[in-house]
């Protein structure tokens, strides 16, 4: 389903945790590393095909996440020649997307990359919100800075002030920096999941020729 300008509508998914972190896939098979998304499907809503996609790549379903805020308009990508269909080249020219900002209310191991037989990701952590765009297919980078600075200014306030005297703890070091997030021994990764702690030494983002972009 295309418009007359030649974009598909889509959808693309910004998901925080509760330190404002953000999801952050590799492309199943590639060095890519990006943010749900996907295709409106003829009689759906924007929230409706957002909804779809986060249980189809990331297996979350609606009780796990709390809408925070959504772009105001469509905001589009144009798609290289190398990476359409011969048979849609001429009239197919990218994606024109409404970006949701999410809050997990759930827990990670709600988190499910073989929620569907076929899957986008193969791995996936946790990142600061601002991701490096270096890791990410340089056609789609413009939109995701459009995104994130949009969406920046609705992230919630994160309340620091008595986390450690409620429980009556002090921090007894330095709190490590979350670009080197470890992954705690005593959480077990959900389905399908692995987790890298820095995707930004992969470099820079080398799709897989045969897979169309979504």
């Amino acid at each position: 389903m295309l418009d007359r300008d030649g974009f598909r509508p889509n959808v693309g998914i910004i998901l925080l945790n509760q330190k404002n972190q953000v999801f952050w896939g590799k492309r199943i098979r590639t060095h890519s590393w990006q943010f749900p998304q996907g295709g409106i499907d003829r009689g759906e809503t924007p929230e409706q095909a957002m909804y779809r996609e986060l249980h189809e790549e990331i297996g979350l379903k609606p009780e796990h996440v709390a809408i925070v805020a959504r772009t105001r308009d469509w905001l589009r990508y144009e798609v290289p020649d190398r990476f359409i269909r011969r048979d849609a080249r001429g009239h197919y020219r990218g994606q024109k997307q409404i970006w949701y900002l999410l809050r997990l209310v759930g827990g990670d191991w709600n988190l499910n990359l073989r929620a569907t037989n076929h899957p986008e990701f193969d791995a996936w952590r946790w990142n600061d919100y601002w991701v490096p765009l270096d890791v990410v297919v340089e056609f789609k980078r413009g939109v995701y800075e459009m995104a994130l600075t949009e969406l920046s200014r609705y992230l919630p306030r994160q309340d620091h002030r008595n986390r450690y005297l409620r429980g009556g703890n002090r921090p007894r070091g330095p709190m490590a920096p979350s670009s080197h997030l470890t992954l705690p021994t005593h959480v077990e990764l959900p389905p399908g999941a692995s987790f890298d702690p820095d995707p930004q030494h992969l470099g820079a983002a080398q799709p897989a020729a045969h897979r169309s972009p979504t």
